[in-house]
């Protein structure tokens, strides 16, 4: 059977081997606009990996449309770097691209040496709260040169194609959005008018670079901006492009500031592939479809069901750079999938670091966290199978070392099991399973109902010990605590209670959170449900929504803290805190509980006393470290290491990393 993944497909003139597109993501890993060797080292791996097609970038065109942390293409002094890029992807198998795009207002300032952001009308941005300069005609017009002097350099440098990124709410989109363009000269206006800006820098870019450079656009498929670009106008402007000499068509989805989300866990798989689709049916050049594509499975359908031509597969090549080579070798069994989660990929950027992956602790550091066989071979204890544990097992494994894993339960997981129990979070028990399939790889031995204490460690001795025995719920202090209605969210999350209608939830944390929500959609539709009650025109939307939104019981949060879900990443807790509200979950911050008592709980709140209802409590207050090994295996001279919760409780992003760096570090 032909495998449509690994049909080879033409751009062009340019054959690509696969059907596989890595797509241009912020790395920040450039060095002052010039390509760096932690650069090259990621693009070489993922290259290596098997994509069919790599796009770096974005590039910038000159010094207001980007950022140091950006590559650089609006100097000629970039060009050895970039060429440097180019052949490293090559040299490897790969196609290679680069991405060029102007940020307009969603530049910052002080990102410029306090040079305003431009955009084509002085509208404010709420990603950046600043308010744009507005571009007069001549300073358009010079911008739609630099873009085509920039994709010149791309193709000087030896990269096989240039992409244009004419989307998610960066400068093009913002000519093209009614949003933000609020110009009455030939740059605004109509949908003609505000087209043309993006059609001229396609015109320039192909003169530039000539009739048979391959030219690519990433563009949105829907912008989820109210006030913005419609699904069809973007479909005819696709169409425009094609006509202008667009060769492939990348389709994404929203502006940053859109309040649809776009790439973290709770998007299900592929689900924006009908914005993909919906184009293709109306262009004949390749369309590429985007976001949330992390297994070979799914893409393979969206190319076979006509979805598109090609799948852009982004982050999920972050935590697997040999995504595309497990699935063409008959090994998808294998790949870590990633998760979705943010925490590296993306909110790393907001605090000025470069890209890092939870499933990943190579990633960003393909050289300095290599792995290298270990002089002698050691006998490695491992205790607990949890993220912490399995990673520091696979690492130690992989030193060459003889690793046994010790899990006191009767599976492997951890706290990963109860990260994915809560609604749209189910990509973490798809983690644990990855994990437990390189565990497996790997050749540890692994024990289940094995405990290990004192005894043990004095007649086994082994050469090294990674305490990794995880962490246990508190329990606070608080009058009623013991009363038998009042559990644990560990407890939720398994399913091994049961909670009545009335729920108070105590704790406004991670954990709090996603307890709260779990909770809030029981009784609610299932997608299933919805889409045949929709399909059957059974109920109105307007009732639908209902149903899907407002389950059978009656959830509260109580927090002490004077803000909910501190301890969620930035690309996370905007969408868990807007499902707060759409589940109807009350919540009270800034509150202290006083008391549980058999029917209610009791909090102190601006010095008064309130009694809240409820039939079930729940504990989420957080976890402290269990270590019960650490003093005993130093009592008995064993060298160890402790990650994860048993070092510190923190997230899982710091169990992996601690895990592994606690594992590879055993000499």
């Amino acid at each position: 059977m032909i495998d449509p993944l690994f049909q080879p497909i033409t751009i062009n003139r340019m054959e690509v081997k696969n059907r596989i597109f890595m797509p241009a993501m912020h790395m920040n890993m450039a060095g002052n606009y010039a390509v760096s060797d932690r650069l090259v080292d990621f693009y070489v791996e993922r290259a290596r990996g098997g994509a069919g097609m790599i796009t770096v970038g974005y590039a910038t065109i000159d010094e207001r449309s980007g950022n140091p942390g950006n590559i650089g293409a609006h100097k000629d002094i970039y060009i050895p770097g970039l060429a440097r890029l180019a052949t490293a992807i090559h040299d490897n198998g790969a196609r290679s691209s680069v991405q060029l795009n102007h940020a307009g207002r969603y530049n910052h300032s002080m990102l410029m040496g306090g040079k305003q952001p431009v955009a084509p009308s002085p509208i404010a941005s709420r990603l950046t709260r600043e308010t744009p300069q507005e571009l007069d005609v001549a300073e358009i017009e010079e911008i739609i040169s630099r873009f085509a002097r920039a994709a010149g350099r791309v193709k000087e440098a030896g990269f096989d194609a240039v992409e244009i990124l004419s989307g998610t709410g960066y400068l093009i989109s913002e000519f093209l959005s009614p949003l933000t363009n609020k110009r009455e000269d030939s740059y605004g206006g109509d949908f003609e008018g505000r087209i043309r800006f993006g059609l001229a820098v396609i015109t320039a870019v192909r003169t530039a670079v000539g009739a048979e450079f391959p030219l690519l656009v990433r563009m949105n498929g829907n912008e989820f901006m109210k006030g913005g670009s419609s699904r069809t106008e973007l479909q005819e402007y696709a169409v425009r492009l094609a006509a202008a000499g667009v060769d492939a068509l990348c389709i994404n989805v929203g502006w940053h500031e859109a309040q649809v989300p776009q790439i973290v866990t709770e998007v299900p798989r592929g689900v924006f592939g009908y914005l993909a689709r919906g184009i293709k049916e109306r262009v004949s050049i390749p369309v590429i479809a985007s976001h949330r594509i992390n297994d070979p499975g799914l893409a393979r359908e969206m190319i076979a069901d006509g979805l598109c031509d090609m799948v852009a597969v982004g982050r999920a090549l972050i935590a697997d750079p040999y995504f595309p080579e497990k699935a063409r070798s008959g090994h998808e069994r294998d790949i870590v999938h990633c998760v979705a989660c943010g925490q590296g990929c993306f909110d790393n950027l907001f605090k000025m670091k470069a890209v890092e992956c939870l499933c990943n602790p190579r990633a960003g550091y393909e050289r300095s966290r290599a792995v290298t066989r270990a002089d002698t071979v050691l006998n490695v204890t491992v205790v607990g199978g949890g993220a912490a544990g399995m990673s520091a097992a696979i690492a130690a494994a992989e030193r060459g070392h003889r690793v046994t894993l010790h899990e006191a339960g009767s599976h492997l997981g951890g706290q990963l099991l109860l990260a994915g129990a809560p609604p749209g979070r189910e990509e973490f028990i798809e983690l644990a399973a990855d994990l437990e399939r390189q565990v497996e790889l790997s050749g540890v031995t692994v024990l289940f109902n094995s405990s290990v204490d004192g005894q043990f460690l004095k007649e086994s001795r082994p050469d090294a010990l990674v305490i990794a025995t995880g962490g246990r719920p508190i329990q606070p202090p608080v009058p009623g605590v013991e009363l038998t209605h009042v559990v644990q969210a560990w407890d939720v999350l398994t399913e091994s209670v049961t909670t009545g209608k009335r729920v108070v939830v105590i704790g406004g944390g991670a954990v709090g959170i996603e307890t709260a929500l779990l909770l809030a959609e029981k009784g609610t539709l299932s997608g299933e449900a919805l889409k045949f009650l929709l399909v059957h025109g059974a109920e109105s939307p307007e009732d639908l929504y209902g149903l899907a939104t407002r389950g059978s019981k009656e959830v509260t949060v109580i927090e002490m803290l004077g803000e909910l879900g501190k301890n969620f990443g930035k690309s996370t807790r905007w969408g868990m805190m807007q499902d707060v509200e759409r589940y109807g979950v009350t919540t009270r911050v800034t509150a202290k509980v006083v008391e549980i008592t058999a029917d209610c709980v009791r909090i102190e709140s601006d010095g008064r006393v309130e009694e809240i209802p409820a039939d079930s409590v729940v504990l989420a207050v957080g976890t402290c470290s269990y270590n019960p090994l650490q003093e005993l295996a130093a009592a008995s001279s064993i060298p160890f290491r402790v990650a994860g919760d048993a070092l510190q409780p923190a997230m899982v992003f710091d169990a992996i990393h601690q895990g592994f760096t606690a594992g590879r570090e055993i000499c």
